[in-house]
């Protein structure tokens, strides 16, 4: 058991950030499958714990959990949900990485789980077809995250041909358009949180693609914020550095007494010199004492 989960953390430095994601997501479904399996056994409500860290969409329930605009991004409701969302994040996210880096890759990953949040919370709050849904209502999954991948991709690379299945060669900016034109058809249907939330991830992945262009990255704050929290929890942070030996006065005294012998020697090379000068003339003088002498004389 210790052997696999060693080779599991190897695997998982090893690999790039689309495997670390994948990673993540795989391992936080079955941790908390586990967990409700476990409460169940002893009769208690798995589904508290699952709202807990879900998205919801009542704005007094969201003051009260404001983590799970994070949280919801790495949850899934089922097998077939997380298998489906998991193919999606390799195909782009391996696509995306011939594009842009893996910084960029994590960065558009959370801001468009942002993005994707606020506008399904935001929706189910202005919209009144939603208003008999909000008391009750919450999402989870990466879909809105891997959306804004595939469209930050697509914007870059609209003529990225992909092999599709009984098709054949399909450019990415028609797959792009058709997924984006889907979820606007679907957004009264019976998943019309997931399908909203779809459109967010989809305008921050080409509003993120659009302000790279224009040399801005709008995601470095988010990379930045990750950056911070993984120097807290790193041990090399809060390891305490060897006390400095503070010698006073010793140093000074050392570096005078180095000064004065290396000029004393420098005094007594030139007063050779001049004493050969005096005895042999100048043509006697090697070019190194010539220099020496010419050195001295500019002092």
């Amino acid at each position: 058991m210790k052997h696999s989960s060693t080779n599991l953390s190897t695997q998982f430095k090893r690999g790039n950030i689309v495997t670390q994601l994948i990673y993540i997501n795989v391992g936080i479904f079955v941790i908390i499958k586990l967990f409700e399996i476990v409460l169940r056994l002893f009769n208690f409500d798995a589904s508290e714990m699952f709202n807990f860290l879900a998205l919801p969409t009542s704005l007094t329930q969201f003051a009260h959990q404001p983590w799970s605009l994070f949280t919801y991004m790495f949850m899934h409701a089922g097998i077939i949900h997380i298998l489906f969302n998991m193919l999606w994040l390799y195909w782009f996210g391996t696509i995306f990485l011939e594009l842009f880096s893996a910084r960029h890759l994590l960065g558009i990953y959370l801001f468009g789980g942002i993005c994707g949040g606020l506008l399904y919370i935001l929706s189910y709050n202005v919209f009144p077809f939603f208003s008999p849904y909000v008391e009750y209502s919450n999402m989870v999954g990466a879909s809105a995250s891997i959306l804004a991948i595939v469209i930050a991709t697509a914007y870059k690379e609209p003529n990225y041909k992909i092999p599709i299945f009984l098709i054949g060669q399909f450019k990415l900016k028609y797959l792009a358009l058709a997924t984006v034109a889907v979820d606007l058809l679907l957004t009264t249907s019976n998943n019309a949180g997931g399908h909203i939330s779809h459109l967010g991830g989809a305008l921050a992945g080409f509003w993120f693609a659009a302000s790279l262009n224009r040399g801005i990255d709008i995601t470095a704050w988010l990379n930045k914020i990750i950056d911070f929290f993984v120097n807290l929890f790193n041990k090399k942070t809060w390891k305490r550095k060897p006390k400095m030996k503070v010698h006073y006065g010793y140093s000074e005294r050392q570096q005078d007494y180095e000064y004065n012998k290396k000029k004393k020697e420098q005094s007594d090379e030139i007063d050779q010199i001049l004493d050969k000068l005096k005895k042999s003339g100048y043509q006697s003088l090697s070019t190194k004492e010539k220099k020496a002498l010419f050195d001295a004389g500019k002092k």
